[in-house]
Formats: structure tokens, sequence, C-alpha cells
């Protein structure tokens, strides 16, 4: 029984460490457990610190780069403002500026009042504005059909126009226009048959005394000059043209004392070629006729030529030349009596009543006779009158 009693003790000696034991190891268990999650714990915190510490390493790159990024617009907004700054500003010394000016604003009149006094000036050379454009609008076809139209119906007024120079050859002719400058043509007709009758060719005017030809040519003005011309050109055509007068333009412009009115006088009239003559008559016409605003008789003969057939030049000239001469007068032109008063723009310059225009007409229109000692028969049987020889009244 008392071992019994022992062995119970030892057992229960035995039992209570082995239970402590076992609670012991439970506890260290618990506590190793307890450890290992613990330093799972710690190293997820330190592969949570790692990875931080990486983000953090990188992040500040990346941040850098957006602070860069973002601090550069930053900078350029207030560059932006700067000048804005400044256009307000320049804005505002825009305004204090324009401010003076508006008060200046009694300085400007003086710059209206030029263009107004410009006014009367122009009014005062109606040449060169009067005919720059057609009048009313009128279109470029518009005027050409006018023009065409207004010599037409002066071909039905003077059909039996011609040169109202005397003339027999071409060398006569010419004579006879570089003869005519200054004066008219009456008083060249009326000299030119003693000149032709002594001096019948060009080698026999080449080899004149000057004096001699002055006293012929005193009555036509500029008698000096004129015999200087005549005599020059006469030794021209001897010595360069076989005393015959050239028939195309560049070689008798080259003429002393020819100029181009006198050689298309002279191509249309004595070798059928047609052109121009702009005399003082032709150019106040088609300038009133408003055809063309040129001044330059070299640019009206451009200008008037390109309305008319080339075929129309010379007719056109004479009908020009010749209402010029009887009815559109430079002074005081017959518009009362006039046959193509409805085409013309300056209608009512001259005297407009019917009964005293016709007294203002000269010529055979006025029953007067003509500039021509032998005109042609057409002009005769129109009613025209041959004029009188030097001397005769």
């Amino acid at each position: 029984m008392k071992k019994s009693a022992a062995s119970e003790q030892t057992d229960s000696v035995e039992k209570t460490p082995a239970s402590k034991r076992t609670a012991a190891g439970k506890k260290a268990a618990a506590g190793r457990k307890a450890a290992a999650t613990k330093k799972a714990a710690a190293g997820e915190k330190s592969t949570a610190g790692a990875k931080t510490a990486v983000a953090k390493k990188t992040a500040p790159k990346k941040t850098a780069a957006e602070k860069t990024a973002t601090k550069k617009p930053a900078t350029k907004k207030p560059a932006a403002k700067k000048p804005a700054a400044k256009k307000t500003a320049a804005k505002k010394t825009a305004v204090k500026k324009a401010a003076p000016l508006k008060r200046q604003a009694p300085a400007k009149k003086p710059a209206v009042a030029p263009k107004k006094a410009a006014a009367p000036v122009k009014g005062v050379a109606p040449v060169k504005t009067v005919a720059a454009e057609p009048p009313g609008g009128e279109s470029r076809t518009a005027l050409v059909r006018r023009a065409r139209r207004i010599d037409r119906e002066l071909a039905e007024v003077y059909p039996y126009a011609h040169p109202e120079l005397d003339f027999e050859n071409p060398f006569q002719l010419v004579v006879a226009t570089v003869l005519s400058a200054q004066t008219t043509d009456l008083r060249v007709n009326q000299t030119t048959p003693a000149l032709f009758a002594k001096y019948p060719t060009p080698e026999d005017l080449a080899a004149a005394v000057p004096e001699e030809v002055e006293e012929i040519l005193r009555p036509t003005g500029f008698f000096r000059a004129k015999t200087r011309s005549v005599i020059g050109l006469s030794k021209a055509l001897a010595e360069d043209f076989g005393g015959e007068v050239p028939g195309r333009l560049e070689d008798l412009v080259k003429l002393p004392g020819v100029g181009r009115k006198t050689a298309f006088v002279v191509l249309g009239n004595a070798f059928g070629r047609p052109g121009i003559t702009v005399d003082t008559h032709f150019q106040r016409l088609v300038r009133r006729w408003r055809w063309t605003a040129e001044t330059d008789p070299d640019k009206i003969e451009a200008a008037v030529g390109a309305l008319f057939p080339k075929s129309d030049w010379t007719d056109l000239s004479h009908h020009v030349i010749w209402h010029g001469r009887r009815i559109c007068h430079a002074r005081k032109p017959a518009c009362g009596a006039c046959p193509i008063a409805p085409l013309c723009p300056a209608y009512g310059e001259g005297e407009t009543d019917p009964e005293k225009a016709k007294k203002l007409l000269k010529y055979e229109k006025g029953g007067f006779p003509g500039q021509r000692l032998k005109p042609p028969q057409a002009y005769l049987d129109a009613g025209g009158k041959p004029a009188p020889p030097l001397g005769a009244g």
C-alpha cells in the first residue's frame, strides 16, 4: 500500500511536471508562433518599408520632374501676366497719347482745307479732269459707239471734206503743211502759188537764195524759220531721197520742219495711207467730246486711234477739223446750230439759241468762201466758194 502510495506520489509527481511541460511546451509553441508572426509582421513591415523606400526614391524623381514641369508653366504664367500688364500699360499710354490727339482735333482742319482749295484748281484745268472717264459712267463700248456715231454724223454734214491746202504733188503738200504752222490754210494757199511757180522742184528750192524765199513767205509769219525749214527739207529730199518725197513715216519725220502731224497729212492725202492729224482743232474737239483726257498730241493720236478702224483715220481727221473750223469754235462754239448736239457732253458751252448760233457759222456753212483757191468739185457742188487770191480782199 505504501508503494502504491509512493508510486502514486511519483506518478503524480511525474504527471505534474509532464503537464507542466506540456503547458510550457504549449506556451513555448505559442511563443514561437507569436515570434514567427512578429517576425513575419516585421518582415512584411520591412518589405513594406523597402517598397516605400524604393517608392520614395523613385517618387522624388517623378515629383521633381513634375515640379519642374509645373514650375515652368508657373514661370511662364507670370511672364504672360507681365506682358499683359505691359499691354495694358501700353493701352493706357496709347489712350493717354490719343487724348492729346483728340484735343488737337482742330489741327486737322488745315489738312481738309487744301482739298477744298484744290477743287477750284481742278476746275481751272478742265482738260485734265473732264475726259478722264466717259461722261455719266459711260462704258468703253458705249464710248466707242458714241464716237463712231459722231463721225458718221459728221460724214453726212461734210461729205466733201478734204485737206484744205492746195497741192498738186507730194512735194507741194509737204511744203504747204510745214508753212501752215501758226497761220491759216487760207494764207498758205494764197502764198504757195508764187513759191512753186519760182521753185517747182526740191532741187530748185534747195538751191534758192534764202532772202528771196523769205520775201515770198513773209505773209505766213515766222518766215525766216519757215524759210530754213523748206530749204532744208528740199536739200534732204534732193540728197537723200533722189528728189522724191518718201512714203514712210520714219523717213518723213527726219526731214527739217516735219513732225508726226505733217507726216500724217502727207501720208493720208498724198499716198493714201491712213493717219490721224492732231492739230489744235482736233485736240480741242476730242476733249470736248470726252474721247480722251490726254493733252499730248502723240497720246491723243493713240487714244483716238483706238476708237476707230485704221481705215477711217484720214477721213475722221478731216471731219473733226472741218467741224472745229466751222461750228465748234474755240471761244464761242455754235451749239444751237450743231448737228451732233445730242451726242455732245459739252453742249451748252457756247450759244444755244439757234438764230444766234447760225451767225457764228463760218465758210460754206455761213455762206462764206472757203480756204482753198482751187477746191475739189464736190465742194463747189455742195455750195462752197473758192478762196480769193492774195491781195484780192
